[in-house]
């Protein structure tokens, strides 16, 4: 319970900081800088220092309910300032019934993520670093949740790009 915590308020950060990215009225000063795009995926960087932020970020190509959800999207992330590497993150679009998990299937490998109201992330840092690793290497990418209206969603993602869009968070981020 005390890992879910903290990575909770780790991830509520990212999600602030992602808003603004998808944000049309954010101001030129308060918007990430986009360092690439790369196939499906789009890297961002924003912060200095101690706040430096990076991150990769795909829409779903297709996604179960879609005009019923909010904005949908899955995100891989690093906080140097913090030593956090690889953090990944899922905004459904809905908030999720209590007490579900996501389910993240990449090739024949499948993690369940904690949620927590719209987001979703690992339970454990090495299956962050687990999943990015099969993201990497893996063409298509399933997530599947539980709406608190006790709708299921499938959503699927494109890898590609993911490689090079991870590659420039990396550098970005100084990793």
């Amino acid at each position: 319970m005390r890992m879910k915590l903290s990575r909770v308020s780790q991830a509520l950060f990212a999600v602030a900081v992602c808003a603004l990215a998808f944000a049309t009225h954010a101001t030129a000063q308060s918007e990430p800088e986009q360092i690439g795009e790369f196939g499906d995926w789009i890297a961002y960087k924003t912060g200095a220092g101690q706040d430096q932020f990076c991150y990769m970020v795909s829409r779903p190509q297709d996604a179960s309910l879609r005009d019923r959800r909010g904005e949908i999207f899955y995100l891989v992330w690093h906080r140097p300032g913090t030593k956090e590497w690889d953090v990944v993150q899922v905004d459904i679009g809905y908030t999720f019934k209590q007490e579900t998990d996501v389910e993240v299937t990449i090739g024949g490998q499948t993690w369940n993520l904690f949620t927590n109201n719209g987001n979703a992330w690992a339970y454990e840092a090495d299956d962050d670093s687990q999943i990015v690793r099969a993201m990497r290497a893996g063409a298509r990418m399933s997530v599947k949740g539980t709406s608190s209206r006790n709708n299921p969603t499938t959503d699927s993602y494109s890898l590609s790009g993911v490689t090079k869009a991870h590659n420039a968070i990396n550098q970005a981020c100084g990793r």
